[in-house]
């Protein structure tokens, strides 16, 4: 299979850049499940950006670097929010319903921020943009979309043939001169894998919170895309933080692969409050911002407070929004708590942290280039610099959609200079017999399940129990300890036994659990949302930089 531009991923970011790109050739998506499943679809509160007339750019990128713990990257953020009005309307053109006050959008305000900016549609915003990409995707003939196809391990250098290999022998030391040709995707329903060849690949996969053993994200966000890009070379940054939302809904009883359910930041930007199970606030006495500080002072707040107390769980007071406010502004979440009897409009709402978004990933430059020729990455999967140490509330889909425009504007501007080069000039159409066929030749099916499934659950609580929100240097090492053995037994296994979803995301599992700690061990320091026990305090002299992990 040969297309010009390989996406893998079908949430916003992967979504606006094919259509932006199927004015430059043919488009192939691959997703792992149905293409509507992403993290965009759960995405709840919107997309920040300067609308209001008492608004303003610097003021909205003070905001983001403040929020970064002094790692965010300044042409990065500025990228995104002087782009961000100009992506909002690009995204209702193409069909989006952003909520409407007066003919004007209706902004709301999330924690962090100094003035209400956010663009939302109620509390679906995410379902919403899915809904308008998906419904122009479809319509769109130079776009295929490959459902139910899990992408596997991209292709690379080392999958060149070896009389082509002995060309790039040199560069597997020089990784400068690696290149990506696309990638090996598993047909899950004819359960075979096939070989995809691509002049350009973009990685949009989305997250990684199923590494942990609570979560906000979908069964989907197992983190294949840093796995994968680690695996081929990509260089990987600041994977230490990994942002725990605070305010997921706390229930007695749930499987552990469950999905937990999100309260939006929009509730407390709208007003609610947080609070002890005896009524009394509590935010008070760690920032002056109170319910609205950042992310990684609330969610520390409130496991703080957890922990003094005793309590599984603090409360949401949404009664300062009112009754009317509350079904009209947030039906959605009003529903879902009814429907686990909670009525939100007489009840405070029983919430605890939740692994939510990573900040850091496969490093890009500021057009989406990867350190591999020809593979690109945008949204939660990258390290663009815009993060830094801890995610400014709904700037990660301003974030997917400006970065998946400078992807599109890259190539536009250089799609005769990018082509892999084959060693016989720049004919394509070549690659697909240079490349290697996947072999699993002396492989077998296996039937040990519950090995898997006995793995999956240890990495989820080697990672919640030391390697949450507050760590310590004795636990990120018990953890390493413990991941590196599972890696090594996963490998053996993974090299033995025919592939299926379950093992492939396992594989990545392991492999993203083990770069989130490795990285942990590096920073010996607090810095936003890697707060260690033992180094409480910002150490700027040794560590105002970015972590770096590269596979050799």
């Amino acid at each position: 299979m040969i297309t010009d531009f390989l996406i893998v991923g079908s949430g916003i970011g992967g979504l606006s850049l094919a259509l932006k790109l199927s004015t430059l050739g043919k488009v192939l998506i691959v997703t792992k499940k149905q293409k509507a499943e992403s993290n965009t679809n759960y995405a709840q509160g919107g997309i920040a950006s300067v609308l209001a007339e008492d608004d303003n750019f610097d003021l909205h990128i003070e905001d983001t670097m403040s929020c970064g713990g002094g790692l965010c990257k300044r042409e990065a953020v500025e990228k995104i929010v002087r782009e961000g009005p100009t992506r909002i309307y690009e995204l209702v053109d193409l069909g989006v319903k952003f909520s409407e006050k007066n003919g004007k959008f209706l902004l709301g305000r999330e924690g962090g921020h100094s003035k209400s900016r956010i663009v939302h549609a109620k509390d679906l915003t995410g379902k919403e943009i899915e809904r308008a990409l998906l419904h122009e995707v479809e319509h769109n003939k130079n776009i295929r979309v490959l459902e139910y196809h899990y992408a596997i391990d991209l292709l690379t250098n080392r999958n060149l043939k070896k009389n082509d290999n002995e060309k790039y022998r040199h560069t597997l030391k020089n990784r400068s001169d690696n290149a990506c040709y696309g990638l090996y995707a598993y047909d899950i329903k004819k359960k075979k894998v096939e070989k995809i060849i691509a002049r350009n690949t973009i990685m949009a996969t989305g997250g990684l919170g199923q590494v942990y053993l609570h979560t906000t994200n979908p069964a989907i966000a197992t983190g294949d895309g840093f796995a994968m890009g680690y695996r081929a070379g990509c260089v990987m940054e600041n994977m230490e933080f990994v942002q725990f939302h605070p305010t997921s809904l706390y229930e007695k009883d749930i499987d552990d692969d469950t999905q937990v359910f999100l309260i939006s930041e929009a509730v407390r930007g709208a007003g609610a409050v947080l609070k002890t199970k005896d009524g009394k606030e509590f935010m008070q006495k760690y920032d002056k911002r109170k319910s609205l500080a950042p992310r990684d002072i609330v969610a520390r707040a409130i496991d703080s407070e957890m922990k003094k107390r005793g309590d599984k769980c603090v409360y949401l007071d949404p009664s300062p929004i009112g009754e009317e406010n509350i079904k009209k502004n947030f039906p959605h979440i009003y529903k879902t708590c009814l429907s686990k009897g909670i009525d939100i409009t007489k009840e405070m709402i029983p919430v605890v942290p939740a692994a939510h978004y990573a900040c850091g990933g496969i490093k890009t430059d500021i057009d989406g280039r990867t350190s591999l020729k020809n593979l690109f990455a945008c949204g939660e999967v990258t390290m663009t610099g815009v993060h830094g140490a801890n995610r400014l509330a709904s700037n990660s889909l301003l974030e997917a959609v400006v970065f998946s425009d400078g992807i599109f504007e890259y190539i536009k501007k250089n799609i005769g200079k990018i082509i892999p080069s084959n060693g016989k000039g720049k004919d394509f159409q070549k690659m697909d017999s240079l490349v290697l066929d996947w072999n699993d030749k002396g492989t077998i099916n296996a039937d040990e399940w519950v090995l898997i499934a006995h793995d999956k659950r240890e990495i989820k609580e080697i990672m919640n129990d030391y390697v949450g929100i507050v760590r310590n240097t004795v636990r990120l090492q018990r953890a390493l300890r413990r991941i590196k053995m599972l890696r090594e037994e996963i490998k053996e296994y993974y090299i033995r036994t025919k592939v299926t979803v379950e093992l492939l995301e396992l594989r990545n599992m392991v492999t993203v659990a083990y770069m989130i700690i490795k990285s942990a061990t590096k920073r010996k320091e607090s810095r936003g949302l890697h707060y260690m026990l033992d180094y409480p305090e910002r150490d700027d002299k040794h560590f105002k930089k970015e972590t770096r992990l590269i596979k050799f």
